[in-house]
């Protein structure tokens, strides 16, 4: 199956994953001793991944290729796509080869479904509490390494990414603004630089005009409550587009999202979703 999330490189992900357990570079270290000195090299399982909760699917075709690197010959069916809600208790994929790479691929590969599930889940929520009154945004808050499966993971719950790194947009927040003077020196520094997109964060609705005034392309309003919420969309009146952020529990999202602003960014769906409890079941093929 082909499967590609832009920027990420699949193959080197799977390598340095499996290397890490396997730990190779160690004394000792480059093969699973348990796997080895215990299952018969000639051994076959069959196997079923199953979700204990329920879930949004996502990443069954990163744990595929954990499984397909160490048993090139190892049958697999993913049940659900990507995106797929489901229920506690569905079966998300069979598979069967070789019982010894299928067992030290295991952890890897539900390692990361569960992870990437988790987030999926936790966004999809998000997503329905807003009720379409805004678009949902995650963050630059991920675990260094996995930011481009984490914010896949946001994608197949139905957000929308913000920025990828540090170099696609400018965005102006509270320290920048502080060493550079002020919100509009900030904003025309990065104008005269030539920058195409400039997020500037504001907390006052004071700053709102002169970071419109240099040249700002988004506002982001942090820690603003519904109604200041409401008076900064009434102030910018359609200008640019207006993103709020800091602090948002999913039992606020609802009241933020309908205060008229375009995105409504959470960081926790990287920070803090829990993982998605995902078994994978042996038994003899």
């Amino acid at each position: 199956m082909d499967f590609a999330i832009p920027g990420f490189d699949l193959s080197a992900f799977v390598s340095a994953t499996l290397a890490e357990d396997l730990g190779e570079g160690w004394p000792g270290g480059g093969h699973d001793v348990t796997s080895e000195s215990v299952i018969p090299a000639e051994a076959r399982f069959s196997g079923v991944m199953d979700s204990r909760d329920a879930i949004v699917v996502c990443g069954l075709p990163i744990a595929a290729a954990f499984f397909r690197r160490l048993d090139p010959a190892v049958e697999i069916t993913i049940l659900h796509p990507e995106g797929a809600r489901v229920a506690a208790g569905t079966e998300l994929m069979h598979l069967s080869g070789q019982a010894r790479a299928l067992l030290t691929a295991e952890r890897s590969a539900l390692n990361t479904v569960q992870h990437l599930s988790g987030i999926a889940t936790m966004t999809r929520t998000y997503v329905e509490a807003m009720e379409g009154q805004a678009v949902l945004l995650d963050t630059r808050k991920t675990i260094p390494g996995l930011r481009h499966l984490e914010k896949y993971a946001t994608r197949t719950g139905g957000a929308r990414n913000h920025r990828l790194g540090l170099w696609d947009a400018a965005m102006i927040k509270d320290n920048h603004v502080a060493v550079a003077g002020g919100v509009a020196e900030a904003v025309a520094r990065a104008r005269a630089a030539g920058v195409a997109s400039i997020i500037c964060e504001v907390d006052r609705l004071d700053q709102i005009e002169p970071a419109l005034q240099a040249g700002a392309t988004h506002l982001l309003l942090d820690n603003m409550t519904p109604d200041q919420l409401r008076q900064a969309v009434a102030m910018v009146a359609g200008r640019v587009p207006c993103e709020a952020s800091g602090g948002v529990r999913l039992d606020t999202i609802a009241a933020i999202a309908a205060s008229g602003v375009t995105y409504v960014s959470v960081g926790r769906l990287t920070q803090s979703a829990p993982a998605a409890d995902i078994g994978l079941d042996f038994a003899l093929a």
